[in-house]
């Protein structure tokens, strides 16, 4: 072949390979962008950062990211830990336990419907986004240790995941035309995208309001209940996600407030436990913010106890009755004291008349906030339950 001709061969092939690498990557590109909401009635697109939009090859790997254990220092335990499917994405304990032992001081708190929120966490309004909230328990150490990532064995876990043939596929999938996609940045991208596509809204609620169903009579006598002036509950368990905390892609201004309760009054002017302080511990120093915490929705409540920040009330009938009582007042003990008369408790505990009857028509109500399909979805399940690595 003359070299006029083996020149133009070899520039022929050169184009056709820089046009299939192109191709590829426009295909990874449309694949990155195919993302459909399946929402369910009344409920609005959530809000996405500018920097991580959702894409279903980034979603599936946020999921097997959520639910992997080699995402922690000691390879023992993942997000999906504390935070089990079966119920409702929260882990059963009071609060919950890092992957070294260590006793946090709050409970886990449910992912379904965080895509809604503006901020996470019960108690620190800093956490604005998942991927701010995502890096904490990954990364903190002056608290109890969660998934206890260090600088000293940062690049141990992420080698996990560089030198396993699957990942390297889905994170290339995930964040096409990056050099080197496996980091943590984009590990915090993948599953904070996970965690805003866990989106619950089929209860028997939801189907009862869509004129699918009718709720039991102690359910709909709960129900007027729950949205009367009588029982309060709705003034802060409020919208299509019962919480006061609201936000989606629409929303122009958003309000983010915390309430105290009047769980404790361990020091008769207003404190709370040192181990809990509420949102005074990192808002500010004025007492109004003793005791305040963030409202969680009360979908899938059934589900979810014990109660509170601190896991310390047990059921939700012990909840309607510290409710229903105004507050609560301990006896003895470390935290004695009369929450009722805590000075900073929310006034609208104070209006709550709730017979002994009619605190169990809510709770009959709350029960029908319980989405059954959340539970056994396989696009929110763990993948290494039916999948060997």
């Amino acid at each position: 072949m003359k070299r006029s001709k083996l020149w133009g061969f070899a520039a022929a092939v050169l184009v056709v390979a820089v046009a299939g690498y192109f191709l590829t990557l426009k295909v990874k590109q449309e694949k990155q962008a195919e993302w459909k909401w399946s929402l369910p009635p009344g409920f609005p697109q959530p809000r996405v950062p500018a920097d991580n939009p959702m894409s279903e090859a980034k979603f599936q790997l946020g999921r097997h990211l959520f639910f992997d254990t080699r995402l922690s220092g000691n390879g023992t335990m993942g997000c999906g830990s504390c935070h089990l499917q079966k119920l409702a994405f929260t882990d059963g304990r009071p609060v919950a336990v890092g992957s070294t032992g260590d006793i946090t001081a709050r409970g886990s708190m449910s992912i379904v419907n965080c895509a809604y929120y503006p901020t996470l966490t019960w108690a620190n309004p800093s956490q604005v986004t998942l991927e701010i909230q995502a890096a904490v328990p990954m990364f903190v150490e002056n608290l109890a240790v969660e998934l206890g990532i260090t600088d000293n064995n940062k690049a141990e876990v992420l080698a996990r995941f560089q030198n396993d043939a699957d990942y390297q596929q889905r994170f290339e999938d995930a964040f096409p035309g990056e050099a080197q996609p496996i980091n943590f940045t984009n590990i915090i991208k993948a599953i904070s995208t996970f965690e805003r596509g866990v989106i619950s809204g089929n209860s028997r609620y939801d189907q009862a309001m869509a004129g699918k169903l009718k709720l039991t009579d102690a359910e709909e006598r709960g129900r007027k209940l729950f949205f009367s002036e009588q029982a309060q509950c709705s003034t802060c368990h409020s919208g299509f996600n019962f919480s006061d905390q609201t936000v989606s892609a629409g929303t122009t201004w958003t309000e983010t407030p915390f309430h105290n309760t009047g769980l404790y009054n361990v020091d008769g002017k207003g404190a709370y436990p040192d181990s809990n302080p509420g949102v005074i511990a990192v808002l500010s120093q004025d007492a109004t913010n003793k005791g305040k915490f963030r409202v969680p929705s009360l979908r899938n409540i059934a589900l979810t106890a014990p109660y509170m920040h601190d896991g310390s009330v047990a059921s939700l009938e012990e909840a309607l009755k510290n409710y229903a009582a105004h507050g609560r007042n301990i006896v003895s003990g470390p935290d004695k004291g009369d929450g009722r008369k805590n000075p900073f408790k929310d006034a609208r505990l104070n209006k709550i008349k709730l017979s002994k009857a009619e605190q169990e028509d809510v709770i009959a109500f709350l029960g029908a906030l319980t989405d059954e399909t959340l539970l056994t979805d396989p696009r929110f399940a763990d993948p290494f339950q039916t999948a060997s690595r």
